[in-house]
């Protein structure tokens, strides 16, 4: 048993009857690796000031657009796991990336609204993956540009924008 496995079942343990978990066929390790992802970036926005988002980093015109992009992208995977749920067909809807045109514009948002909105589309994306059944990890989509994936590659997409968005926030993160 992974140590992953282990810490899970203890969980499960303090939990008790009633909570909700994982499908045992959710990718567990890439799900670790991106709510780690979203715990990192989560420390290293609360970590900076208010007046610190507005500043201009490498790839990014400020933070603000960073936490903006983020945020942003949680909601249209969320928008499009729903459709998905709904037995529609959202393929081309589940966005990598975010119009700049919408990162412009939530990036004016004040200090407060752009950090709730990183929260708030965490808490949203992490509960609808984990109210995935099993079978719906392992349906297969095709983007508009005609490449094919799964469900089960979300995780690993939100993991990566995760770790270079907090990399790019300039604020103590090393990739490595």
């Amino acid at each position: 048993m992974s140590a992953l496995d282990l810490r899970r079942r203890e969980l499960r343990e303090r939990q008790g009857a009633g909570a909700r978990y994982d499908a045992p066929e959710a990718p567990a390790e890439v799900l670790d690796l991106m709510r780690r992802g979203t715990a990192n970036f989560a420390r290293l926005l609360n970590d900076l000031p208010d007046a610190a988002l507005y500043e201009a980093v490498p790839r990014w015109p400020t933070r603000a657009h960073i936490v903006a992009m983020v945020g942003l992208q949680a909601r249209a995977m969320c928008t499009a796991l729903a459709a998905l749920q709904r037995g529609e067909n959202a393929s081309g809807d589940i966005a990598w990336s975010v119009a700049r045109s919408a990162i412009d514009v939530t990036a004016s948002l004040p200090p407060r609204a752009l950090r709730n909105l990183f929260a708030h589309s965490q808490v949203h994306l992490h509960v609808v993956l984990r109210d995935l059944r099993g079978e719906d990890w392992g349906i297969a989509l095709e983007s508009r540009s005609g490449q094919s994936w799964t469900i089960a590659d979300i995780p690993h997409r939100r993991a990566t924008t995760l770790w270079q968005a907090a990399a790019d926030l300039e604020n103590g993160a090393v990739l490595g």
